[in-house]
């Protein structure tokens, strides 16, 4: 059996050597005298045609950011760490909250899943926590010590009028409904995330720790039995992006300049109700993303939590695109609100900018070909290398998310040609989302399936919380 360095060499030499070889491949790094366009295009396109092919071919260089930050925690740091230890006893840490959000229209699901977390924290030993449910419609989960359902008013209004999840969210947080002491911590889960013993012990050593307010750890979607293998492979990018960027930026800044996703979320009470989810309506959408960015204006620190969580990708192609609308929506919306300073949102901003222009980022796929035009050399040797690392990627989350000694090695090597196969259709899907989010109502919040049955569409008029993958 690999240990986990050597797992870790092995996938650095191989990204490594799908970058380097993406730079021979696309002619970046040119052997011969062959490989140099000899077009001159101002002559060969005119004046509009050519400003327009360099600014699409530059439009790339606006996720260069990200992706380095992805490099660089995917090199930098074990990508493939042993077991997490605990690091002191599980009966010393701090009170524990794991609070779950749910609109209630998958009661079952919701019961199953708090009595397996509950099971799973105490096969870790841990003591001191308390599962709460927050929904709009009673679910009448059992009675127990350790379990507690926040039932939201439907006449619940906050002081700014937030919507959706942050209504739920702010209403925990009210002073005839806290239970909780200043410095106790809250775990926050979507309805269907599967805590493991190695995020429980992750988490215990980060609250023991005590250093920093607020953290985030590794999600995985290939677990247990898969709905949609299509949606599923694709979100292999979705493990690699956390195992990345959000693992370099909260290690190496401790900061989030590129946000972070809305489940196994970690944060101390006092630091939380300061940060506050009573953020307007702009600020309902993506409340996760609103939430870092004026977390990281106030000057809290983050940082990544070892042990990884279980969800399930979309279970339909339609629930996966409307999935992505709603980001892209709800952090168009962070970006653009005047609550967040510019000097802390600008990375944020190139990376949803990158998102918005894709379809004209896309097209240089084909242009490349039909029309090309001669790049200084930094530009070919960058997006060969952000072509290189965003195919890996999705090669990584296949290795982190499908066990070889579960699944085998052909398997293993079947669920990688399947996810580099789905590469083309997640590009059709983020530029129909792109074109689609960009036309359509920004405060939407879809809901997508935990089971199957119905989907449902909340809009401004209606009040109820809902949440999403």
């Amino acid at each position: 059996m690999l240990t986990s360095t050597t797992k870790h060499v092995l996938h650095c030499l191989l990204l490594c050597s799908m970058i380097i070889g993406l730079l021979f491949g696309s002619g970046a790094i040119k052997t011969d005298d062959d490989d140099y366009i000899a077009i001159d295009p101002w002559t060969e396109y005119g004046t509009a045609w050519t400003i327009f092919l360099y600014v699409i071919r530059c439009c790339a260089l606006m996720t260069l950011p990200q992706m380095l930050c992805n490099f660089f925690g995917l090199v930098c740091y074990n990508a493939f760490p042993d077991k997490v230890v605990l690091k002191g006893s599980p009966l010393l840490a701090p009170f524990i909250c794991i609070r779950v959000v749910t609109r209630g229209d998958f009661p079952d699901l919701v019961k199953r899943n708090v009595m397996r977390n509950m099971n799973t924290c105490l096969d870790t030993g841990l003591e001191n926590f308390l599962i709460e449910v927050v929904t709009d419609k009673a679910l009448n989960l059992p009675k127990h010590r350790r379990i507690r359902e926040i039932v939201v008013p439907k006449d619940y209004q906050t002081k700014t009028g937030a919507l959706f999840k942050s209504r739920a969210l702010q209403h925990c947080l009210e002073d005839n409904v806290n239970v909780l002491n200043p410095n106790d911590w809250i775990v926050h889960l979507d309805e269907e995330t599967i805590l493991t013993e190695n995020s429980v012990r992750g988490i215990t050593n980060f609250v023991l720790d005590g250093k920093h307010p607020f953290g985030q750890g590794l999600i995985t979607y290939a677990n247990e039995n898969v709905v949609n293998w299509l949606t599923t492979l694709a979100d292999s990018f979705r493990v690699s992006d956390d195992m990345g960027k959000l693992r370099f930026q909260f290690k190496f800044f401790h900061k989030p300049p590129f946000s972070w996703k809305g489940s196994y979320v970690v944060t101390q009470l006092n630091a939380e109700k300061d940060v506050s989810f009573d953020n307007g309506v702009d600020g309902s959408v993506a409340e996760d993303c609103f939430f870092a960015m004026k977390a990281y204006s106030k000057g809290y620190s983050f940082d990544f939590i070892e042990g990884e969580m279980y969800e399930k990708s979309p279970f339909t192609l339609l629930d996966f695109l409307q999935q992505r609308k709603r980001w892209l929506q709800g952090i168009l919306l962070v970006v653009h609100s005047k609550v967040i300073p510019i000097k802390h949102k600008i990375f944020l901003a190139l990376s949803v900018y990158s998102w918005v222009t894709m379809p004209l980022s896309t097209s240089n796929i084909f242009l490349a070909v039909l029309m090309p035009i001669p790049c200084p050399f930094i530009l070919d040797v960058c997006c060969a290398f952000l072509g290189g690392i965003s195919v890996y990627m999705y090669i990584f989350g296949v290795l982190k998310s499908f066990s070889l000694y579960r699944f085998g090695v052909l398997k293993s090597i079947l669920c990688i040609i399947g996810a580099l196969g789905t590469i083309p259709v997640n590009l059709v899907i983020e530029n129909v989302a792109v074109i689609w989010g960009m036309l359509s109502n920004k405060h939407r919040f879809y809901v997508v399936q935990k089971e199957i049955t119905k989907t449902t569409t909340t809009t401004l008029e209606e009040r109820p919380l809902m949440m999403d993958v």
